[in-house]
Formats: C-alpha cells, structure tokens, sequence
C-alpha cells in the first residue's frame, strides 16, 4: 500500500503545475512521437499475436496478456503510414494503455525514453499539417519536431463509440424546463468535441467550444470583465485533461483561484481513467469527473448538474 501512495505523490506532483510526462517512440522512420504516460500501462516487447477475423486493416491481432484479451493496432497504419511488415513484428514494441474504459495496444517500431515536459511547450500542429488531421499537438525535443497523435480520432474510426443519446434520455430532456445557460466544452481533439457536442445538443442544450485550457480561460476572462460572473453566462464547463499549451488540471486550478470563475461547476472529462485520477481531482479542486465516453452517461449526468445548481 505504501508503494501504491507513493507512486500517487509522485504522479500527482505534475498535476496543476501543467507538466506532464510524455513517452517517446518511433513508427517506422526516424519521426518522434509521444504519448502520455498517464495513458501506458506497459511497455513490451511484441508479443505473439493471433488473427482476429473481419477486423480492420491496421488491428494486426489480439494479444493474450496478464489475463486479458488486447487488441494491437498498428499505429502507422492507423495514421495512413505504410504498416509495420509481419517479418518485422518481433523487433517492434506494445505500448499498452488505456482510453476511454478500454484497453488496446500501440504497434511501433521502437521505444525512446520518458521526458517531463510543460504543457506550454506543447502546441497545436500548424494548419496544413499532414497525416490527415491525426496530429492533436506538437512539441520540440532536443532540436527535433516530436508530434502527439490524435488517438481518440484513430479508435474512433478502430472502434467507433456509440455516440447518440438513447430516446427515454431524449423525451425526459424535453420534458425539462427550457432557458438553460450554455455549456462550455474545452477539448482538442476535433473527434471528442464532436461527440459531447452532439450529446449535449441532443438533451436541447447550447454549447460554446474551445481547443485548450488557454483558450478556455481567455474565454472566460472575456465574459467576466464587465464584473459578471462566470456562473452568470455558463451552467457548467466540461474540460479535457491533456490539452496543449495549458492542460484540463492547470485551468480548473486556475479558474478555482478567480473570485469572477471559482462558482462555476467544472467536469474534467478524459480518456485518462487510470488508477490517479481520483487523487488528481481533488487535488486541483474539480466538482466532477467522467470518463470518457458514454453519450447516455454525459447527458444524464448533465442534466443532473444542472438541475441540482438551479
């Protein structure tokens, strides 16, 4: 148990400061990637794999590991890269995580190290960039261009979620008062803001849409200027975690330290739903956490919040 606490001090040490540590690996060329290491189980080495019928392209198999049954997704392909060559799997890495309640594993081709990075050096990819809209962020590591994959947009298109609200949520909805201030939707993944926004919409409500923390808290600097407060203009606001240049933590502490925004309710809702996150919102003061994504869930529970704070 000590080592259990002790593993969550540490972890928890980054969280508000806007820090975060990022796993860096290859695909098949010499471009860096990175992946948050908030998200990896482990790291190992490929494993044997058995062929999984009717499967897309990229899912190269399942893997049986620790008890569990891991579908491997070979990440190049998934990112419309040439696949790693079958002849080539024993020398190539899984890296195992888990998002949005599930676990599934990462081919690549090889494995770097870990750094501890600021979330300001982490940056949106310039407009135009390639791979097809799958680059959520990019940053610079020892004079090289390192870029963080949109992995919610990849298993979305893997493994699409259920994204519609169910009917019964739907009709008790409209049976609601109507007059509801918007909803503030912070996510940079073009996929995630998608989907909550089409959930939200479903129950009649409106929603405003940010990228990243920075431009979340800009936002709502903007609308308290004139003395209102944030609560005045907003039911709740529903925020990412790993965002670039200012992440889900470091906004809720931020917003929780202005007299003009500390009301307002905040959800952090991630595909981070791991073993810390419970730790992690206490710690920077959040009112809510989900993981994502369940659109019947999101709605219930929103319709919840707002209820319970008129």
């Amino acid at each position: 148990m000590a080592g259990v606490l002790d593993s969550v001090n540490q972890r928890t040490q980054l969280v508000g400061q806007n820090r975060l540590e990022l796993l860096l690996f290859r695909l098949r060329d010499q471009q860096m990637y990175g992946i948050n290491v908030f998200k990896v189980k482990e790291v190992l080495q490929c494993p044997k794999l058995s062929s999984l019928p009717n499967s897309r392209p990229m899912v190269c198999g399942v893997a049986h590991i620790r008890g569990e049954t891991i579908p491997i997704i070979d990440l190049a392909m998934s990112i419309r890269l040439p696949g790693i060559p079958r002849e080539e799997l024993a020398n190539c890495f899984v890296i195992i995580t888990e998002y949005n309640r599930k676990t599934q594993g990462f081919l690549v081709g090889g494995v770097d190290r870990i750094v501890n990075m600021n979330w300001e050096d982490i940056l949106p990819p310039p407009k135009g960039a390639g791979k097809d809209g799958y680059l959520t962020a990019v940053t610079r590591i020892d004079d090289r261009i390192v870029e963080i994959i949109d992995v919610e947009k990849i298993l979305s298109e893997v493994s699409p979620l259920e994204q519609d609200v169910g009917e019964d949520i739907r009709t008790r909805s409209a049976e609601r008062a109507p007059g509801h201030l918007p909803v503030l939707v912070v996510d940079d993944s073009s996929v995630a803001r998608r989907q909550i926004e089409r959930c939200l919409t479903a129950i009649g409500m409106e929603v405003v849409t940010r990228n990243d923390g920075k431009q979340a808290y800009d936002y709502l600097k903007e609308i308290t200027a004139d003395g209102s407060r944030a609560a005045d203009h907003l039911s709740l606001i529903i925020s990412d975690v790993e965002m670039p240049e200012m992440d889900g933590y470091t906004l809720v502490t931020r917003c929780k330290n202005e007299p003009a925004i500390r009301d307002v309710y905040i959800m952090l809702h991630t595909s981070l739903s791991g073993v810390f996150n419970k730790a992690m919102v206490q710690k920077v003061g959040a009112d809510d956490f989900m993981a994502k994504f369940s659109p019947d869930e999101l709605a219930e529970r929103v319709m919840e919040i707002i209820d319970r704070e008129q």
